[in-house]
């Protein structure tokens, strides 16, 4: 298994780790299989999105605001109700393919961390399944 570490900025961020994810995939020399991308956090998620265009990440989060709002009365006390909501509605991992020893990706997806009670350093881990 391997970790990426990743510094968040702000409190609701989308991290693009598409590089360091296709850098351990070509390290492993697994040339058919599977990658499982997880965070081990309750306040991040992982998911699989455009990767072109900035504002699609922007409409993500804005939605994900809008359906896990501040403000509203959390059972949860700490603060951080909303992020976690947001979380199992993002999830905590995503599995992608490996073909001929690379990410089988389309043509504008991007494997992102999903920050939602940051700043924080965050980690993702990485395994690789050979098929």
């Amino acid at each position: 298994m391997n970790t990426i570490e990743v510094r968040t900025g702000s409190r609701e961020i989308m991290v693009n780790i598409t590089a360091e994810v296709e850098r351990i995939v070509a390290s492993s020399a697994v040339k058919t299989g599977v990658c499982i991308v997880t965070v081990p956090h309750t306040t991040a998620g992982v998911t699989v999105n455009e990767g072109a265009d900035p504002d699609v990440q922007a409409d993500i989060l804005m939605v994900l605001r809008r359906g896990a709002p501040d403000g509203l009365d959390y059972a949860h006390t700490e603060g951080n109700g909303p992020a976690h909501v947001k979380t199992a509605l993002v999830g905590s991992s995503t599995t992608l393919i490996i073909e001929n020893g690379a990410l089988k990706l389309g043509t504008w997806q991007a494997v992102y961390l999903c920050e939602f009670d940051g700043p924080r350093t965050r980690k993702a881990w990485v395994q690789i399944l050979e098929a």
